[in-house]
């Protein structure tokens, strides 16, 4: 046989297979009886949850909230320029407007708020137990706490780092200088683990004084049961602001760790995380507009696209987070924006700059996303 008569059949073969198989593929398939059991047929899925419709509130915080009529906050037990009660039970400080600007998104009165006084020790389990709704006072966010508490960390309302502060007497100029010093210390923080980080890094040794109680543990250093003390930067500025002679001590120069500070909510609670952040972000925002708590109203005849959104005059932010469209304006109108509040709170009541809690135009690393 030769070639071009095998070629001949093989056209054939081929076309009498496919043939066949598109008339299989046409012909109607054999209906079932009705009894006839499918065991590999596929079962039906279920079909998916409708996604809440924009604005609809699914969050259980936010209700109780609105339900009880204030925010509940946990705060400082007493801490100058960011958590701290005056003679009447009044509460002022930079940490504190985080929570009154929230209750101003939320509630529209930023006065509607209960303040707890925590420890170091307290502060995560009362946040877990609902006895807070948000924990505001000075937290750094870590990767342990930020996977194993079942909290999310919203924001970073402030930049710090940790650093030491000794009398001046003593005649200690930096942290080197003191190997085999006594250093006081609260427990449960992360103060407590760079203190040990930072003299093992540096071969060098000392008896850590450890009290819970940040009136107490000033109090312990003042008397001089330890020859220094050690938390946040801010921290010590605070404690030897409000010092009868703060003149007698020295905040040494050295940082030696990074302290991201923000409020704290609890995980799962979306709707509840995303008010809380971008009431932050709001903050930020209306301080790189220009927009003021005495110049609110004024700004709401603006040509600006951005402080329109912000000031709810367009609308659409405050239906996505389950808020009125003026929760914006409402925080800026009765709290201040970002740096309001930290001038009023830490520069007048400290001294202390902004550095690198500048906005972002600035030179600093305050930057919040895009309201919008």
């Amino acid at each position: 046989m030769n070639r071009n008569v095998l070629m001949w059949v093989a056209v054939v073969v081929v076309s009498a297979i496919g043939g066949a198989l598109i008339q299989g593929m046409m012909e109607p398939k054999s209906t079932p009886a009705p009894n006839a059991q499918k065991s590999d047929a596929p079962k039906s899925a279920a079909a998916p949850a409708a996604p809440a419709a924009p604005g609809a509130s699914t969050s259980a915080t936010l209700e109780a909230v609105k339900a009880r009529g204030n925010l509940s906050c946990g705060v400082n037990t007493g801490l100058a320029g960011f958590g701290i009660a005056d003679s009447q039970g009044k509460w002022t400080g930079f940490d504190v407007d985080i929570c009154r600007a929230v209750a101003a998104a939320v509630l529209g009165d930023a006065e509607k708020v209960k303040f707890t006084p925590l420890t170091t020790q307290q502060r995560f389990t009362a946040l877990q137990s609902k006895e807070i709704d948000i924990l505001s006072r000075n937290t750094t966010w870590t990767l342990a706490r930020d996977t194993s508490l079942g909290l999310n960390f919203a924001a970073i309302t402030f930049y710090d780092g940790q650093g030491f502060m000794v009398k001046k007497a003593s005649n200690v100029t930096n942290a080197k200088s003191l190997n085999g010093a006594t250093v006081c210390v609260q427990p449960g923080t992360t103060t407590e683990l760079n203190l040990a980080d930072y003299f093992r890094s540096n071969n060098m040794k000392f008896q850590p004084v450890v009290i819970e109680s940040l009136q107490e543990l000033t109090g312990a250093f003042v008397a001089g049961r330890c020859d220094a003390m050690t938390t946040d930067v801010s921290g010590l500025v605070s404690i030897r602001a409000t010092q009868a002679q703060p003149n007698d001590y020295l905040v040494l120069p050295e940082t030696i760790s990074k302290e991201p500070l923000g409020p704290v909510v609890r995980h799962g609670d979306d709707q509840w995380f995303d008010i809380v952040k971008w009431t932050v972000f709001a903050m930020i925002e209306a301080e790189e507009k220009g927009v003021t708590s005495a110049n609110v109203d004024q700004m709401k005849s603006s040509d600006d696209p951005a402080i329109k959104r912000l000031l709810g005059v367009t609308a659409g932010n405050g239906e996505a987070l389950g808020l009125k469209e003026d929760w914006a304006y409402s925080i800026i109108k009765h709290v201040g924006n970002y740096g309001e509040s930290y001038d009023r709170n830490i520069t007048k009541q400290l001294g202390l700059g902004r550095r690198i809690n500048a906005l972002w135009l600035e030179g600093g690393l305050i930057y919040g996303p895009p309201v919008r």
